[in-house]
């Protein structure tokens, strides 16, 4: 179990999420349950994926290119391992982008794990759909390579956070299609560790370095 899972802790109860009160304690998305290569829509919202799985409410929705992606030794076809937890990942085959949507908002820090073929970005937004004031910004570098299991190409899911004012209802994960893989999506402070919120000129600061990305080998998650 990682620390996230071991520091997270579950918004106290989905009415709160309803009533339009950003929550300051995380919540993990680990993106099990979810079938592969279906559109997680609402799954965490009240309703289902594309698939009609349901899981636990808590008032966030995903975009349509938004899909999940099952490590091929699970069963799935994904390239894939080392994540965080379980064998699902979030990714997307169209649009450049997946797009998480909080209708309540979530305040103080946003925390993932990422593994990419290629550059990625991911963008925190006041308001739904990507739009809005822009609260805060994380440039990811190519992060491939090294796998122990031949049949793998991403691996390696580096584990990444932005620190952040305001309150923020909806995030980009963005990337070249195919080529980003995302899981255990964290929204909020940590319990008990509430977070320095970085000034606006420092947001950038914790990213990796990006020196040596042309080098880098091009592969997708999933074999074409």
């Amino acid at each position: 179990m990682t620390n996230l899972k071991k520091l997270a802790c579950a918004c106290a109860a989905a009415a709160s999420l309803i009533a339009g009160n950003a929550c300051a304690a995380p919540i993990v998305l680990d993106f099990e349950g979810i079938a592969e290569f279906s559109k997680i829509g609402n799954f965490y919202n009240g309703d289902t994926d594309e698939a009609g799985n349901s899981g636990t409410n808590y008032g966030i929705s995903f975009s349509a290119d938004s899909i999940a992606l099952i490590d091929s030794d699970a069963g799935g076809h994904g390239t894939i391992s080392g994540m965080p937890s379980g064998a699902t990942v979030l990714t997307f085959f169209d649009g450049g982008a997946a797009v998480m949507n909080v209708a309540a908002g979530f305040d103080t820090r946003l925390g993932f794990h990422y593994a990419a073929g290629d550059p990625g970005i991911v963008r925190l937004f006041d308001g739904l759909n990507g739009t809005g004031n822009l609260l805060g910004s994380l440039s990811l570098a190519v992060n491939i390579g090294g796998c122990l299991d031949g049949n793998d190409l991403f691996c390696n899911f580096s584990e990444m956070e932005i620190l952040f004012g305001g309150t923020a209802r909806s995030v980009s994960f963005s990337g070249e299609n195919g080529w980003i893989t995302f899981d255990d999506v964290a929204l909020g402070a940590l319990e008990g560790a509430p977070a320095q919120v970085p000034e606006p000129a420092s947001l950038a600061l914790g990213a990796l370095g990006l020196a040596g990305l042309a080098a880098a080998r091009r592969k997708r998650a999933v074999p074409r």
